[in-house]
């Protein structure tokens, strides 16, 4: 992936700040986060409603294959996302993302066509053949300087997380009125204003070097850091699945019809987001990032280990409460990982480690659901929180000792 930024995206004038942004640049993030979030939203918006939605549907009745039908995008995420992010070093950034979107869009035809659940599966997996996630933070990577990389890649995340706390409030509402196969026809037409985006919006990238840049794929993969953070990577995703085949079901419980889930998210989501910009974050721009990040993991371990407590009380206050802690530590991790990738890794490997991150969430997010089908079938809600506890604290272990990440801007772009 090429390191040089082209001369006409520098700034025309000094600035006073170095890690103030560029109004070229803040364009190029916020483009860029757009694209993400309006992609994620329509992805995000199936979570929380899928497993019972799919129930409807000739074969619903086996967890297994509806966890399959949900999982089976992040095997086509995983297969793809670093093929993909090397076609962009070679092709150019716009037509990966543009091609990937396309496919996403007819995968989400497939599924809002899909009759079986058979059918589901084959949209879901085309949909996860559009795996453009790595390209676009390379190209974020291309139009910012070191000094803000990390405040452009935390926009991002931030994006991704507010898209899944929208969808929890707008799931609900949404699955009531037009079911699932609306939902994945709105995810197509999302999927195409990202499209838009792309060719209108974001600025030109730079030019592509003469001979590609080598990622440095061993050096990723024997890197310690890193290591860590994607197990983390593949952990959040794997019990993000997971948790939502059992949390739906334990609202009904607690006597919430399914097209009211949204008044639960909406507080607990909100709570949440109060949370993390007032304690968390401020803690992590006071130098305390390590304690923020081992803190949000523990928080997801205890979260499991209470819904395992409380899942078969029938009351709803625990589950809420629950639901806004578990927010909490999910919108930390999904703020905090592109970032903390993008400083932990050399600019020479930049392109492969940001590969292998998102390689190890859509594997995350497969084995959530294809797993998780599986546990629900043979164990129901216990087997589904006691191995997402047990992944968790496995994952908080693994992390403890990890060091404290580079300053950001400390190194070079070049």
């Amino acid at each position: 992936m090429s390191s040089l930024q082209p001369a006409a995206s520098q700034p025309a004038a000094p600035l006073t700040d170095a890690t103030q942004m560029t109004p070229e640049e803040r364009r190029s993030s916020a483009a860029l986060a757009a694209i993400y979030a309006l992609r994620m939203l329509g992805l995000f918006l199936v979570l929380p409603v899928f497993a019972l939605q799919a129930r409807h549907y000739p074969g619903g009745d086996d967890p297994a294959l509806v966890g399959l039908a949900m999982g089976v995008y992040g095997l086509t995420q995983a297969f793809l996302q670093i093929p993909m992010g090397m076609a962009s070093d070679r092709l150019g950034r716009k037509p990966v993302i543009l091609a990937g979107l396309a496919i996403f869009v007819l995968g989400s035809a497939l599924a809002a066509w899909a009759p079986t659940l058979h059918w589901l599966v084959a949209g879901r997996a085309l949909q996860g053949a559009g795996a453009i996630s790595a390209a676009v933070t390379a190209l974020l990577a291309d139009l910012t300087r070191d000094q803000v990389r990390t405040k452009s890649m935390a926009l991002v995340g931030i994006s991704i997380a507010l898209m899944f706390a929208l969808s929890l409030v707008l799931a609900p509402v949404l699955a009531a009125r037009i079911g699932l196969s609306g939902l994945f026809a709105l995810t197509a037409v999302l999927a195409l204003a990202g499209m838009a985006v792309v060719a209108w919006v974001v600025p030109p990238e730079p030019p592509l070097p003469a001979v590609a840049a080598r990622g440095g794929l061993r050096e990723v993969l024997g890197h310690a850091e890193l290591l860590r953070v994607n197990l983390g990577v593949f952990v959040l995703h794997a019990v993000q699945i997971a948790m939502w085949m059992a949390v739906p079901a334990l609202l009904v419980q607690a006597g919430v019809a399914n097209a009211d889930h949204w008044q639960v998210y909406l507080p607990a989501v909100v709570a949440s987001l109060l949370i993390m910009g007032g304690v968390l974050f401020r803690l992590e721009r006071m130098g305390h990032f390590k304690a923020v990040y081992l803190g949000s993991i523990a928080l997801v371990v205890l979260v499991q280990i209470g819904f395992l407590l409380v899942q078969d009380s029938a009351s709803l206050w625990p589950v809420a409460v629950l639901l806004c802690l578990y927010f909490v530590g999910f919108n930390t991790q999904e703020a905090s990982q592109p970032s903390l990738v993008s400083r932990l890794a050399a600019p020479r490997q930049r392109g492969a480690a940001l590969g292998v991150q998102n390689t190890l969430m859509s594997l995350g997010i497969f084995v959530g659901g294809s797993v998780g089908g599986l546990i629900a079938r043979q164990w129901g809600s216990t087997g589904i929180f006691t191995a997402s506890a047990t992944l968790m604290l496995l994952w908080l272990v693994l992390a403890w000792p990890m060091k404290a990440p580079p300053a950001a801007g400390s190194a070079s772009r070049h």
